[in-house]
This record gives structure tokens, C-alpha cells and sequence, in this order.
């Protein structure tokens, strides 16, 4: 028996360690430093009001969203792939758009300040509960807002498509306050953003204002911001517009009409590039996300917490992107799946098809579906059934041999 021990203990250590590879990692809001919330605020914008407590850091889920690799700190690249490019940003993820592979990253589910990014998630409300043609009559409210702006003067009459050209393409904080008036106010919109949030599963992810100005609680990451961001991009009015170079305001009020340029400096530089979002605030620091195709494959980039030095931000994703259509080409294996986890498809007002929410990427192509993963996993299995045939085999071994012994023992009995 005690060769037989040995024997199962050196088969199990020869089948086991892809199964020890493959534990679960440390999750990267337990692991990384300052990775269960966003750093402590350079100002008083996180204060809450008088009387009023200052939100809970959100709950880290078991398990990392998206697969095991996901929940690492630091870089995450394919098996024997390059290094990434050397980049300022905190955090960042590179996805695969249509289907949802994550191509690379790095610090994934670290919590960080989302700026202007969390328009992408207004965006995404306004596009599924509000029509295209609907009238929104800005309120002095709107037009005070803290810039950036995009020039809403008080009493003018808009629509929600130009409000969302004006959200996306120039970033307007009046154009964000505007749409969360027309949503039911302010407080009613960053509940829809949240339950939104909430239902196609990015669990890092707290809006505490429309626009992307920080608040009390405000809270992302750079995997939520990639979810969010595809998951927009399936929506055509939400595409369309981030993708828009210039835009036309009508005249209001004896104010003439003017155009606004879209502010992401890869649109018309970088080749293939399909529209994105930047960001910026003292506490969250430079954010950007922006989506490329090219050789049939579309790839979207998003970074938190980067500055602009040694190089602009815009550049430092380019190269990301360039890193990502290179893995792509070499055929590397996936680190990780942004998986929505809702697989309702919702229609838009605006009468377009509806999009898919999760699973399938709604490009034309096969719709390509995630598949329910077994949560054991294939070397769990072949590490079960390798031990059980080794027990039954030593039982029937040990049986056998305990059978000789008895045999010897009682065939001296018999000749005497």
C-alpha cells in the first residue's frame, strides 16, 4: 500500500499543476494596492452633503468578473507574448468588440475614477428610454453647469440627438445635465445609470453624477468601462455619434448657430478608428477609451488614471491598440471575456433593431454566443477521474495481494 501511496501521489502531482495554475488568483481589489476603491480625493469634490455619510466601497464579487486572469495586478498578456507598451495609465484593458475576448490588460477590476468616461453609461440610458426627436428645453441649471459645455443657452429647445452629440463628441456638462433632466432629474438618472450598471454586470462600477464630475462614492474600472463602452457601441445612434468629426447646433434665443469638433484626436489619424471618449478630473486624472478596426477585427482600448506626459494620452492608446491588432494577427489565446451578464435584448426608442446586451456581438457576422462555463473546469474533471481509476485499481490491487497473504497464512494450518 505504501507503493501504491506513492504511486498516486506522483500521477496526481504529474496531472494536478495545471489544475493549481488555474486557481483562482488573488482578486485584484483584495491583491492590488488601493484596489477595492478609487485613491483617497485631491479635493472636496467627494464630500458628502451635511448630515450624510460617505458611501461604502462597493462589494468585491468571489470570483473575478470575466475569468481568473482578470482578478491579476499588474500586466496580463498571452502566454509568451511581448510586453505591452509602456504606458502612465493605472489601469487598462484591450478588447476584442465582437467577441468579447479581453486581448490584454492590466490591473482589470482595480476601482478608479471614471471622469467623463461615465457618459459612455448615460449615453447608453438615454439611447434605450429616450426617442432621438424628443424636445429637451435646456433650463438655466443646465447652462451653469461646470465645464466643459458645449453652449446650451437657457430656454433653447433641442433634441435628444443633438444633446447626445454635443454629450459625446464634446464632452457637454450641460448636455449630460440636460439629458438626466429629461430622464427625471438628476438623482432618477444616476439611479437608471447604476441599475443599468448593476444589470449587465459591471459590479466596479457607481456613477454619483451624470456628467462624470466626481461625487460621493463615484466609482469604475477599467474592465467595467470596456463592458460598457461595447456594450454601447451595439447600440447605431450611440456609434454614430462618437464617430461624428463635426456637428451643426441650430440657433436659439438670437444665439447663431454654431458647430462643435469632435474632441478625440485619433478620429481622422489613427487608420480604422472608430470613435471613443476622453475624460478628465483632478481626482480621476486622464481617461480614455477609443475603438479601431482593422483587418476585419475591432478592437476598443480603455485606460484610467493616465497623464499626458511623456506623451499624450491619445498616443499612449494608440500604441495599446497597436499591441492588441498584433496579438490579434499572431493568433494569441485570450486572457479574459467581457461577459454582460444580461442576455434580455432591448430596443431602442428610436425604432432600430434590438441589440443584444450580452453574448452576441450584433455585427452582421454569426452572432457569436457565450457559452455557460463549467466551473470545475476540464483539468478539475481529468484530475477526479485519474484518482478515482487509481483507487479502484489499488483496491483491487491490495485486495489481491491481501488475498495471497491470507493464503500463505493458512496453508502452514493445513499440513500440520
Amino acid at each position: 500500500m505504501r507503493r501504491f501511496t506513492s504511486i498516486v501521489t506522483l500521477v496526481l502531482a504529474l496531472v494536478c499543476p495545471p489544475l493549481v495554475t488555474a486557481a483562482p488568483a488573488a482578486f485584484a481589489q483584495g491583491a492590488c494596492p488601493g484596489g477595492e476603491a478609487p485613491p483617497p480625493p485631491v479635493d472636496t469634490s467627494e464630500r458628502p452633503a451635511p448630515g450624510q455619510p460617505a458611501p461604502a466601497p462597493l462589494p468585491v464579487p468571489a470570483q473575478p468578473v470575466g475569468g481568473q486572469r482578470m482578478g491579476g495586478c499588474g500586466p496580463i498578456v498571452p502566454a509568451g507574448a511581448a510586453a505591452p507598451p509602456e504606458t502612465t495609465a493605472a489601469s487598462w484593458v484591450v478588447q476584442d468588440l465582437d467577441t468579447g475576448a479581453v486581448v490584454a490588460a492590466k490591473n482589470p477590476h482595480v476601482r478608479e475614477r471614471p471622469a467623463s468616461l461615465i457618459k459612455t453609461l448615460l449615453a447608453l440610458v438615454v439611447v434605450q428610454q429616450l426617442k432621438p426627436d424628443q424636445e429637451v428645453v435646456a433650463s438655466p441649471e443646465d447652462t451653469t453647469q461646470e465645464c466643459t459645455c458645449v453652449g446650451l443657452a437657457a430656454g433653447g429647445h433641442y433634441t435628444v440627438d443633438q444633446l447626445l452629440h454635443g454629450l459625446l463628441m464634446h464632452s457637454g456638462n450641460d448636455a449630460a445635465h440636460a439629458l438626466a433632466s429629461a430622464l427625471g432629474g438628476v438623482p432618477e438618472a444616476v439611479r437608471k445609470m447604476n441599475d443599468l450598471a448593476a444589470s449587465i454586470g459591471a459590479d466596479d462600477t457607481r456613477a454619483a453624477t451624470p456628467s462624470g464630475l466626481d461625487g460621493p462614492g463615484m466609482s469604475t474600472s477599467a474592465y467595467d468601462l470596456s463592458l460598457i463602452f461595447g456594450v454601447a457601441m451595439r447600440e447605431p445612434q450611440f456609434a454614430t455619434d462618437v464617430s461624428t468629426r463635426d456637428f451643426q447646433f441650430p440657433a436659439q434665443l438670437g444665439q447663431p448657430a454654431y458647430s462643435i469638433i469632435n474632441d478625440n484626436r485619433l478620429l481622422g489619424q489613427y487608420p480604422g478608428f472608430l470613435g471613443g471618449k476622453t475624460g478628465f478630473t483632478d481626482d480621476a486624472r486622464h481617461t480614455y477609451v477609443g475603438a479601431a478596426e482593422r483587418d476585419g477585427k475591432r478592437l476598443a482600448v480603455v485606460m484610467t488614471r493616465a497623464e499626458q506626459q511623456p506623451i499624450p494620452v491619445v498616443n499612449q492608446a494608440a500604441k495599446l491598440l497597436d499591441y492588441g491588432f498584433g496579438l490579434e494577427r499572431a493568433g494569441a489565446e485570450p486572457v479574459g471575456r467581457i461577459e454582460p451578464s444580461t442576455a434580455t435584448a432591448t430596443a431602442s426608442p428610436g425604432g432600430a433593431e434590438p441589440q443584444a446586451l450580452a453574448g452576441t456581438a450584433n455585427t452582421g457576422n454569426a452572432a457569436t454566443k457565450t457559452t455557460p462555463r463549467d466551473p470545475f473546469g476540464l483539468a478539475g474533471w481529468m484530475v477526479t477521474l485519474a484518482a478515482a481509476a487509481l483507487i479502484v485499481v489499488g483496491f483491487l490491487v491490495a485486495r489481491r495481494r491481501g488475498a495471497r497473504k491470507s493464503a500463505a497464512y493458512r496453508a502452514p494450518q493445513r499440513t500440520r
